[in-house]
């Protein structure tokens, strides 16, 4: 991945699927920390720690990951005070729910609106806490408790964010969505997944989280390269 061009590996211990079964903190624990030692002493990009626990959040610091990406938004308990206390990047995401129920039934006023006011209101959280803003990014997790006309709106709207001064990160590839657009299954997303990819770029997003990570880089070398003109 990195060879192809990744600027980040993200490395993750529980599965945030739709119906995903919770893992203990042991269990977590034992997956991602070798994985981050091996992967620390070999690589030179960042490599980043998806979890909700603060106790994973810490060890996975201590084991030499530089970044938390939590779908969660920190609002397990003790982890908004385990990210101000190790000081790194942490990505705040947006789901309503939770993992094993966030698609039964996900319903909105104005998914632009609510999603918004949810990242001004953990934003401040974050600060309070000892947060810096230089530390926070945000992404309005695709997928995670919304259909497929609210991802696609939240898709169109990705500009909106901008609002908050914020880097937003957005994680698209293979999503379910796009299937239910295209009637494809997951391997056949590739285009799709690239396409939106580029959509959510050239509306501002700075980091994108991909399974295909070399068609995904040339389509954002492409929009790079429009961006210096």
């Amino acid at each position: 991945m990195v060879a192809e061009g990744a600027a980040i590996i993200d490395v993750g211990g529980e599965s945030t699927r739709p119906g995903a079964a919770a893992v203990s903190i042991e269990e977590e624990l034992r997956r991602v920390v070798p994985v981050i030692k091996a992967l620390t002493a070999e690589l030179s990009v960042p490599v980043s720690i998806d979890t909700s626990k603060p106790e994973v959040m810490r060890a996975a610091i201590e084991a030499g990951a530089g970044f938390i990406n939590d779908v969660y938004a920190l609002r397990a308990p003790g982890a908004l005070q385990a990210a101000a206390m190790l000081g790194v990047p942490v990505c705040l995401m947006h789901m309503q729910g939770e993992p094993r129920t966030m698609q039964q039934n996900p319903s909105y006023g104005d998914v632009m609106n609510e999603v918004s006011v949810f990242f001004a209101a953990r934003v401040q959280d974050c600060l309070d806490a000892g947060l810096s803003r230089a530390q926070l990014l945000i992404d309005p997790g695709f997928g995670f408790g919304k259909t497929v006309k609210h991802n696609l709106q939240l898709l169109n709207g990705l500009d909106v964010f901008q609002k908050l001064g914020l880097p937003v990160l957005v994680g698209l590839s293979r999503k379910s969505f796009l299937g239910a657009v295209l009637g494809s299954p997951v391997e056949a997303r590739l285009h799709a997944g690239l396409v939106a990819a580029t959509v959510a770029v050239l509306k501002g997003v700075v980091l994108v989280r991909t399974h295909d990570v070399a068609p995904t880089v040339e389509a954002l070398k492409l929009c790079a390269a429009l961006a210096s003109l």
